[in-house]
């Protein structure tokens, strides 16, 4: 009930945080991080948000998958209201909300959840991905199309080529192509999993496309959810679609 209580607190507060406020509570979340390795992955998820520019509406959603097989299993939509300006490194106090009211909708939880943004790969530890995580204490990988703090990112050119990603000498994450000649992302643990075991998962969930299939699916559901072609709640996929 605590937690419940907290996570509510945090939620409704969000759109009166100044940044100075905003770095406080990112460092106060980094002190509750934890970082394991999980002992079984059977189901893995995917989060996303799409909002038009200049409104105040996000459209949330995450996606069910089995893993490794990538197979759809369900879906959850939701909206939410923030006025929280988008400013890069605070990227979780204008999504988390939303994502949290979706969680809230899926009845069994997965494994793990990729969120398209980082994990501990910021400033601060505390990228959308691990914000996320704490909160609802689960574990979580963050995935980045672009980077946004760390030196050492460029992998070969290859399909799989890794690149350490560090700061002052502590490794926060990974470039992985995946692609031959392509564009990497960014792989970093979010939370209640290590950053290496973060990668290899990321690795498993490549099929035709630069972008992970959990946030490369997820991206086109919300879309479609903000375009109207999708309603808001929990969807069960009758005949799963296999991705790969």
């Amino acid at each position: 009930m605590a937690t419940k209580i907290m996570i509510i607190c945090y939620v409704y507060m969000y759109d009166h945080f100044t940044f100075p406020e905003a770095d406080a509570l990112q460092i106060a979340l980094s002190r509750q991080l934890v970082f394991q390795p999980l002992k079984r992955i059977k189901i893995i998820a995917g989060a996303d948000i799409s909002f038009d520019k200049g409104s105040s509406t996000m459209y949330a959603g995450i996606v069910i998958l089995s893993f490794p097989e990538m197979i759809v299993q369900s879906y959850a939509l939701e909206t939410y209201e923030t006025t929280f300006p988008y400013q890069p490194g605070y990227l979780g106090f204008k999504e988390v909300p939303a994502l949290l009211k979706v969680w809230e909708l899926i009845p069994e939880k997965p494994d793990v959840v990729v969120l398209d943004g980082n994990g501990i790969l910021h400033p601060r530890r505390m990228g959308v991905a691990s914000h996320f995580g704490v909160l609802t204490s689960q574990a979580t990988i963050g995935c980045a199309k672009s980077i946004l703090y760390g030196e050492n990112h460029l992998p070969e050119k290859s399909k799989f080529s890794t690149a350490e990603i560090k700061s002052h000498g502590e490794i926060l994450g990974y470039a992985l192509r995946t692609k031959d000649n392509n564009k990497p992302v960014y792989i970093s643990a979010g939370h209640l999993i290590t950053t290496e075991q973060a990668l290899a998962v990321i690795k498993k969930c490549i099929g035709n496309y630069r972008i992970p299939e959990p946030t490369r699916l997820i991206h086109d559901i919300v879309n479609d959810f903000r375009t109207g072609k999708l309603k808001a709640g929990y969807h069960i996929v009758d005949q799963p679609l296999t991705l790969f």
